[in-house]
């Protein structure tokens, strides 16, 4: 299920410059991560779904994609970022 309205209005206030922003690495990024929470939770449940799977490598790839393009452009913000958001830095 798709995220709501009010979730992905939250995220945009918290991570962008302002309610606008949706188009910003950093507001992406925040989304895609809630995207892929809300996946790998049904994919705990649902453990033979391989469409979900597929998706969520996909999502994955992007993400990973968004953090070395800001990594590159701003350490401080990167670090900043994956800390608020919870995830790993394998990003070389």
């Amino acid at each position: 299920m798709p995220l709501s309205k009010e979730e992905k209005s939250a995220i945009i206030e918290r991570f962008g410059t302002d309610a606008q922003d949706t188009g910003s690495a950093r507001v992406q990024v925040a989304l895609l991560s809630a995207r892929i929470v809300e996946l790998t939770g049904h994919l705990k449940i649902h453990k033979k779904d391989h469409a979900t799977r597929r998706g969520l490598f996909g999502l994955l790839g992007q993400r990973r994609n968004l953090l070395q393009y800001i990594k590159r452009n701003d350490v401080s913000e990167y670090r900043a970022l994956i800390a608020d958001l919870g995830i790993r830095d394998n990003i070389n």
